[in-house]
């Protein structure tokens, strides 16, 4: 194992029977594009895009297997035989006797936030991402990170970035476990970089919050990903199957929630796993109200077949090995060419960091932003600001957060693109690393009270 953690390229553990035709566009219309989009990509049309990097979340290709169990759907509205094979397959591959489907991750925490967070709550986490901290904030919650110093150095090599600093937990769990419900541990951390949290810290963690009795959510929307991290970084797991990691990860957390649309290989689904029939009576009614019967929560019966699959699927250690590799083979490539990245590279993207490529914008005129506009307009690629556009505002003070890490984030589908489009991917890239002195950032023309970066309106700084 290298001590910059690249992983080397591995073989394709599967070949390409379906092909979809996609647009090439020129500079000036793309240039056209994404100013009649106000410079922000979630406004353009994906049929305006070349490689879509937006999010590895519902994006990925299925298999025959998964088609084929669509035209098994059972749509009976309870109780039907496409939910009962969605329960087991969570049971064998998590290890969880209580399932709650609901239409996506979102849904998932809206319901748990629901349940469990009432105002003035704080919701301690290694690093909540977006939609977490703005479900946390609906409800007049505060969402607070308590991730290890090391995540915040995007340099700096660490295995496990996604770790909780358990010292800082303990200490502050001690003043205030009262407004404390409950704890959220990303796996892998999103927010981070992809960063993966190890057994070890997950171990720590569970101690420390039984303590206090504070129960454990994890949100495993990449659970194999971060799995396949512990075999390959933490000694004493190298000779244990991936299924094997995941049920003992998982025989820590008391609730589970899942965006399923991506390490299960779904295009749309989510669902709430939970040890205890405690927390299934807790949390079923907000599924009723918010998002169908329990049996379906939001989903066809077609979808949940598919998603049965894909979970088996996603613990394959040949495809999560080709499917690391190739983010890392974009990361290597970026790295050699001196262009500033997240390191060590994680699971499902590689991140950019805007503060460093683009020194010379404050962070105040949105420097990650403004790489994601300038990567679409020089070759039609389509990433995601993961910065100060997306942290937001501050509700109690109205001020911008200003993020330690504040990166464009590439998040690479799962089984869709060529290691040939990564290397499109980076020469974009630099190009624009070459002359990014006589890049100019952007200011805000709208925004949204919360989760501004999926509309938020941009204009130039001129």
């Amino acid at each position: 194992m290298e001590k910059d953690y690249f992983i080397e390229r591995k073989p394709m553990p599967f070949r390409i029977k379906t092909v979809e035709h996609v647009k090439m566009t020129t500079k000036a219309e793309r240039e056209k594009l994404i100013a009649e989009a106000y410079y922000n990509v979630f406004n353009l049309k994906a049929r305006d895009v070349y490689i879509d990097l937006l999010t590895d979340s519902g994006t990925g290709a299925m298999s025959k297997e998964q088609w084929a169990a669509i035209m098994m759907g059972d749509e009976s509205y309870a109780g039907a035989d496409s939910f009962l094979k969605f329960k087991q397959a969570i049971n064998d591959v998590l290890g969880f006797d209580f399932v709650l489907p609901t239409h996506q991750g979102r849904g998932a925490e809206n319901v748990f936030t629901k349940a469990f967070v009432k105002e003035g709550d704080i919701i301690p986490g290694n690093m909540h991402f977006d939609t977490t901290e703005a479900q946390i904030e609906d409800k007049k919650g505060i969402g607070k990170e308590f991730v290890i110093d090391e995540a915040y150095d995007p340099q700096l090599i660490h295995p496990f970035k996604g770790n909780v600093n358990i010292s800082k937990l303990e200490q502050f769990l001690q003043k205030n476990r009262d407004k404390v419900p409950l704890f959220i541990l990303t796996v892998t951390c999103n927010s981070g970089g992809g960063q993966p949290v190890s057994m070890r810290n997950i171990k720590e963690l569970s101690a420390v919050l039984k303590k206090f009795e504070v129960p454990l959510f994890f949100d495993i929307a990449r659970f194999a990903e971060n799995a396949y991290f512990i075999k390959h970084r933490e000694s004493g797991y190298e000779n244990k199957t991936i299924s094997e990691i995941i049920l003992e990860m998982m025989s820590y957390a008391d609730v589970v929630s899942c965006s399923a649309k991506k390490d299960p290989l779904g295009n749309i689904g989510g669902f709430l796993a939970m040890r205890t029939e405690d927390y299934f009576d807790k949390l079923k009614p907000f599924v009723i109200l918010n998002e169908g019967f329990i049996t379906y929560g939001g989903l066809s019966g077609r979808a949940l077949e598919a998603l049965a699959v894909g979970l088996h699927e996603s613990t394959s250690e040949e495809h999560l090995a080709y499917r690391i590799s190739q983010v890392h083979y974009l990361g290597k490539l970026l790295d050699d060419a001196g262009i500033p990245i997240v390191k060590p590279v994680g699971g499902h993207g590689v991140f950019v960091d805007g503060l460093k490529f683009f020194p010379h914008i404050p962070q105040d005129n949105f420097p990650s932003q403004a790489l994601t506009v300038y990567l679409y307009i020089e070759s039609g690629v389509r990433g995601v600001e993961i910065g100060n556009l997306l942290a937001g505002r501050d509700p109690q003070t109205g001020k911008n957060r200003y993020p330690k890490v504040d990166t464009l984030r590439l998040a690479i589908p799962r089984r869709v693109y060529t290691n040939e489009h990564m290397e499109y991917v980076a020469e974009g890239l630099k190009k624009i690393y070459k002359d990014r002195e006589k890049y100019k950032g952007f200011e805000m023309v709208y925004e949204p009270p919360f989760l501004r970066h999926f509309s938020a309106k941009l204009k130039k700084v001129e």
